[in-house]
């Protein structure tokens, strides 16, 4: 009878659970059981297993062999487990000293041919393999990069089962040919469909040059509810006729807010990871993410979920952030009021009947919509052909609890013939106002240091109210608005955290009664006299 185990690891959404994978050999018939809860994917291992055994030039051994994945209570599916399965079968068949493979954690799809092929997941993986107390890990060469972002832990990148047995074995390392220079990326099967376009990853400096604020023609307050937005991580509601540059605004918020610091940079990058849509050739990802994903997607596809284990949707993917929402109403109610959660708690929870399953989702929203179904309707003209119960029916179908969540709300108007022709009259670049949202946000940092939290949107009303105090009378204006009715409790302290926003953008030690009317002027969208852009307020 022969006996060996080795680790792997299984991943719950975002977290994993260090898996024990033994294998025990037995005189009898000839046959191969694993046993451990596996799901389809991993139950089809066995034959993937035995072939790339084979294919290695290992022999494989004709007993009763069984697998059992130990804790068992513990849901298991992918096909991440097939290098660790081999490994132990050849341990408990003397091919690789079982001492050998005890306090290794393998992670890796084994081909047919014994190519060791990249799996979802790997960061969260390691750190959980990390956090457990194991210092070596084996992956696919091509996740090594990603692997390595863990401190403290060794990692092995190879690219074939022969490379491994030949190394745990000490026997000479075989070479291996690379992937074909051209050939699909072995990763584009692990891609959820159509999360891919949607992402928009992209590096900072691509971003600095193809999306640059200074294209953005006009719009003032526009653009200075994107600088505050950026500034104090606040949601945005962006209404305005077709055209007018609501969806040049979005794309052109990642490049204004701040690179992600590790303990972030960590966090998306371990989303990305289990998604499978991390950037080919960087494996960590340290710029906010882009997510825009199409009206017609699902409750499931924005806030996670799907058959069988429950994956990441669009929240968790622009997390730390931006989730762009284009023609906001034409998205089904019941997916909109499902963002109502994550927006105040900063993470998704899906229960499922495998188990409850956690991820991150603390991003920054933007909403943009038309007035009305044909765009035109304004204040100003009398273009639009729609009837009043019909705008009414189209403005509706934004929930009033989900817009009480947005911080800004800002009418776009229409871009005129003279300032799309006028010469020389471009606004600020990306560079300039990306420097004063670093500013603002040093000095948001410092005043809440010592507290778990880093932006103005992240502090509690309570304790706004009773630890950082607006200047005397500043809050008249906005409590008086409470009293009609034209706040709620909530918009009332959302207001305030929007006050000392603008007051960090400017300098300023705490708000003023300019910083709090210009604050409740981009809360409620009513002008209210107040110059719109954050330097005319100093």
């Amino acid at each position: 009878m022969g006996f060996a185990r080795t680790c792997s690891v299984a991943l719950v959404g975002v977290d994993g659970v260090v898996v024990e994978v033994q294998a025990d050999l037995e005189p009898g018939v000839a046959a191969f059981t694993l046993v451990g809860l596996p799901d389809k994917s991993l139950t089809e291992s066995k034959d993937r297993v035995r072939a790339a055994v084979v294919n290695s030039g290992g022999e494989w051994p004709q007993k009763k062999l069984t697998v059992g994945l130990s804790p068992a209570s513990v849901p298991k599916g992918g096909s991440g487990f097939d290098l660790a399965i081999a490994c132990a079968a050849l341990g408990a068949s003397e091919r690789i000293d079982p001492r050998v493979l005890a306090d290794i954690v393998m992670i890796g799809e084994l081909g047919l041919d014994g190519r060791v092929r990249p799996v979802r997941g790997v960061l969260p993986a390691v750190l959980a393999a990390a956090e457990a107390g194991y210092e070596q890990v084996v992956v696919p060469e091509s996740a090594a990069a990603e692997a390595s972002l863990v401190p403290g832990v060794s990692v092995l990148g190879v690219r074939s089962l022969r490379q491994l047995i030949a190394v745990l074995t000490d026997e000479p390392v075989p070479d291996e040919d690379p992937d074909e220079q051209g050939r699909t990326d072995p990763l584009a099967g692990l891609r959820m469909p159509g999360t891919g376009a949607a992402t928009g990853m992209h590096s900072m400096d691509a971003a600095h040059h193809d999306h640059d604020l200074a294209d953005v023609v006009g719009q003032l307050s526009a653009r200075t509810a994107v600088e505050v937005a950026a500034a104090g991580g606040h949601h945005l509601f962006l209404e305005g006729p077709p055209g007018a540059g609501k969806t040049m605004l979005a794309e052109r918020l990642p490049a204004v807010l701040p690179r992600l610091h590790r303990s972030e940079s960590l966090e998306v990058t371990a989303v990305h990871s289990v998604a499978g849509l991390l950037p080919p050739g960087k494996p960590l990802v340290d710029v906010a993410p882009y997510c825009a994903p199409h009206h017609s997607a699902t409750m499931q596809a924005l806030v996670g979920g799907g058959q069988g284990v429950a994956r990441p949707g669009a929240v968790s993917l622009a997390h730390r952030g931006v989730l762009f929402l284009d023609e906001t109403p034409e998205f089904s109610s019941r997916a909109l009021d499902a963002l109502r959660q994550p927006l105040e708690s900063g993470h998704v929870v899906i229960a499922r009947s495998a188990g409850v399953v956690r991820f991150p989702a603390r991003f920054l929203m933007v909403l943009a919509a038309n007035p009305c179904p044909c765009g035109r309707f304004s204040q100003r003209d009398t273009l639009c052909e729609c009837s009043p119960s019909m705008i009414r029916r189209y403005q509706a179908r934004l929930s009033g609890p989900l817009l009480d969540r947005v911080d800004l709300r800002v009418e776009v108007d229409r871009v005129t013939r003279s300032q799309l022709t006028e010469r020389g009259a471009r606004g600020e670049s990306t560079e300039t106002v990306a420097d004063r949202v670093r500013e603002a946000r040093a000095r948001a940092a410092a005043r809440l240091t010592a507290t778990p939290w880093r932006t103005n949107s992240e502090v509690p009303g309570r304790e706004l109210r009773s630890r950082w105090y607006a200047s005397p009378g500043a809050m008249d204006d906005a409590e008086r608005s409470l009293e009609r009715g034209v706040l709620t409790a909530r918009g009332l302290d959302r207001v305030l955290r929007v006050a000392w926003t603008v007051a960090d953008l400017a300098g300023r030690d705490r708000p003023g009664v300019a910083d709090v009317t210009l604050a409740l002027q981009l809360r409620t969208g009513v002008p209210r006299g107040v110059p719109m852009a954050i330097g005319a307020s100093r």
